[in-house]
């Protein structure tokens, strides 16, 4: 293995234990190497479950149009989902178990059903997804200042921090994941607006590229996994005392509260 892909891999995780961000590692790995970007990741990744984090799912990332757009990229991205990133609705979040932290609305499948294909349809997702849950990320970043590439933000977990999940589970028929709207406000000031179509148009096509990418990598998606389809709307600068609450049509709504010091 390139001694670069661990060197970046050392960045990330020493920016992680210590908290204090990193240069971007697209220096090390180049800007556009998906392959070197994804071994990094790959690398912590065995590192945190050698230490016994438990994978619980996915995270699908870049699912907008116009962030793709200013990453020079045309496809999402994956990171991991552990057990101790998931925050209950309305647990209080310490300020700075994050790095940068910002929020985003989501919907969150549950699967129920292995997706081992390795070209999936929309009906295959149906039929596997148990339910879902409205859901809030908390993205951050162990990368200085959010200066990011394509290749920073994969080897970075995909920028992954936290997640929230709402309680209240909905099946798919029970909601229209297109055309949902979301609203999400701090402390009652709307702060993002969007609907299940800003999400690749719908939220199930990121849900079956990250089947078939999980399926062409070899650990594809299990009966319990927890999948974070993408953002709905714009995501928003989290501070401490911030309260964000996001209401998704039909789904529900989900908070997210971060402590005031």
């Amino acid at each position: 293995m390139s001694t670069k892909i661990e060197q970046a891999a050392e960045l990330l995780w020493n920016a992680h234990q210590h908290r204090e961000a990193c240069q971007p590692v697209r220096e090390l790995i180049g800007i556009r190497d998906i392959a070197a970007a994804y071994e990094v990741q790959k690398i912590n990744t065995a590192r945190w479950l050698a230490q016994g984090r438990r994978l619980v799912g996915r995270k699908i990332g870049l699912t907008s149009k116009v962030v793709q757009k200013q990453l020079g990229v045309d496809q999402p991205d994956f990171g991991m989902l552990f057990a101790d990133m998931c925050i209950a609705d309305g647990e209080e979040i310490a300020v700075g178990s994050v790095m940068q932290a910002k929020v985003e609305a989501e919907i969150a499948l549950v699967i129920e059903k292995p997706l081992t294909h390795g070209k999936h349809t929309v009906a295959d997702i149906i039929n596997a997804t148990a339910y879902a849950l409205p859901a809030i990320e908390i993205v951050g970043s162990r990368i200085a200042n959010w200066d990011i590439r394509l290749t920073d933000t994969i080897a970075d977990n995909a920028s992954s921090g936290l997640f929230v999940l709402g309680s209240r589970p909905v099946k798919l028929d029970a909601f229209d994941v297109i055309g949902c709207g979301m609203l999400m406000e701090r402390r009652g000031d709307q702060v993002s607006i969007g609907a299940g179509a800003a999400c690749l148009g719908n939220p199930l096509h990121a849900a079956v590229w990250l089947a078939d990418m999980m399926a062409k990598v070899g650990s594809p998606l299990q009966p319990g996994d927890i999948v974070m389809t993408g953002a709905l709307g714009p995501m928003v600068v989290a501070a401490a005392g911030d309260v964000f609450e996001a209401r998704i049509e039909g789904l529900g709504s989900v908070r997210a509260a971060f402590s005031p010091s």
